[in-house]
């Protein structure tokens, strides 16, 4: 890491040491997150231990110390940390760098997502994705943030939640749009802001202002900045991190289904309906491929 950079990770890990701090065997643990940070980013809690000379047991009472359920949650937000600081070109030299021999470079991607997803599956807290749902169905208008190419997760969160009879829209057009759509939206409304790896200042901008006009906000991003948290009424942390020199957005719609399906048992009366209708007129509009059936003539 960059001098600058490394001082940025290390101030906010710092951050996170309890007022009493750490003693003993925890406190080396915490040195050496600060001073090898890419082997501890990278190894096991086993490998942590060795390096610090303690054991596993360690390492997750310092990680929980930490504010962290154990050391698979505090490693993957430290990684996340740690590659948003980088350019493209560097987190693929990280990954090449880090890349088990004779392995191919999908299924290495499909290993991390995988990975991902189980880490995902263990650290979510339900009662977050039931608050954002209940949010999003009690509000006049949800607008959706998402830019790049987790855009993508917006786009499918927004075209499922109108599926299911909600005014719900995904911004990710650019600044311009999203200045428009800030403006629109009150009290009571609610945004959601989709952020992985590098976080987009008209981003942190449009959460902060929504939160000023009373509008709820949410938040789904692998490591949630200063700036985005304090705005945010919840945060949902999503592993997503990639293979390559990109995200993985793999865990992030996976948030966004649960989230949908969520959203969808708020209210079932609501969602049939709208499914319904949505199902007539795209017959009417015929839309949709139909398939021959056994005895139909070509």
């Amino acid at each position: 890491m960059t001098e600058r950079a490394t001082d940025s990770f290390e101030d906010w890990l710092r951050a996170r040491v309890p007022e009493r701090g750490l003693r003993g065997k925890a406190a080396a643990v915490l040195e050496v997150l600060l001073s090898q940070p890419r082997r501890a980013l990278f190894g096991s809690a086993v490998e942590l231990a060795q390096l610090a000379g303690a054991n596993v047991a360690t390492v997750t009472r310092t990680a929980q110390a930490l504010g962290f359920a154990g050391w698979p949650a505090l490693q993957q937000e430290l990684r996340a940390r740690y590659l948003s600081l980088l350019s493209a070109g560097q987190v693929a030299a990280e990954h090449s760098g880090t890349s088990s021999p004779g392995s191919s470079p999908s299924s290495r991607s499909l290993s991390r997502d995988l990975d991902s997803l189980a880490l995902l599956t263990r650290r979510m807290d339900e009662t977050v994705l039931l608050t954002i749902a209940e949010a999003i169905a009690a509000a006049r208008r949800t607008v959706i943030v998402a830019d790049g190419s987790y855009a993508a997760v917006g786009l499918a969160l927004a075209h499922n939640a109108r599926l299911a009879g909600y005014p719900v829209t995904a911004v990710t057009a650019g600044d311009a749009e999203l200045a428009n759509a800030v403006a629109a939206i009150q009290a009571g409304d609610v945004l959601v802001a989709i952020s992985f790896w590098r976080l987009y200042e008209s981003t942190v901008l449009a959460a902060n202002v929504a939160r000023s006009r009373g509008v709820r906000v949410f938040a789904l991003t692998d490591a949630a900045s200063p700036a985005l948290a304090a705005a945010a009424e919840e945060v949902v942390m999503v592993p997503a991190e990639g293979e390559a020199f990109f995200p993985s957005l793999t865990a992030g719609l996976a948030v966004a289904q649960a989230l949908v399906t969520q959203l969808a048992a708020v209210d079932p009366a609501r969602t049939g309906a709208s499914i319904e209708a949505a199902e007539a007129m795209w017959t009417r509009f015929g839309l949709l491929h139909r398939r021959p059936l056994a005895g139909d003539h070509a």
